[in-house]
């Protein structure tokens, strides 16, 4: 019996969410927060701390990045495949600053195969600071476990 036969998309998202969550030390430790997961969709928050900021003051460019990544590999992985970045880029478009909420928005844009190609905006108080495209890749196995099936109890 396959788990996606018994949830939704979205529970099969938001469980898949769940189950990368708890092991993702750089997304938590970096003070993340997930909003919203969907299938092929996230939304992730991180708020520029001190550390976070570079000589001039603004947000430094990995941490935005990271942040994009985060929210990729939360959209990317919401089909109960596991998959890892193949391949990711960023266009910084205006500096964070210390306190901004950044929000990053991932989305599907295809997913064939084992290869998927995911779109990410940054904002900052409704103003966009950076475009990032992610193409991922499968690797074999799932984030849920298959339910026991009536032969398997046996």
């Amino acid at each position: 019996m396959n788990v996606k036969a018994i949830l939704s998309p979205e529970d099969v998202a938001r469980a898949c969410a769940d189950a990368m969550w708890k092991d993702d030390d750089a997304s938590r430790g970096l003070g993340m927060k997930i909003v919203e997961i969907k299938p092929g969709q996230a939304t992730l928050t991180m708020t520029v701390q001190p550390h976070m900021v570079n000589g001039q003051r603004i947000a430094h460019g990995g941490f935005i990045f990271t942040l994009a990544d985060s929210a990729f590999a939360f959209a990317c992985n919401s089909h109960n495949e596991r998959a890892v970045a193949a391949q990711g880029n960023i266009t910084f478009i205006r500096p964070g600053k210390l306190g901004d909420v950044l929000v990053a928005t991932a989305r599907e844009i295809s997913r064939s195969g084992r290869s998927g190609l995911y779109d990410v905006r940054v904002t900052a108080g409704g103003a966009v600071i950076a475009e990032f495209r992610g193409h991922s890749r499968t690797i074999g196995g799932t984030w849920l476990p298959e339910p026991e099936t009536d032969s398997k109890k046996k």
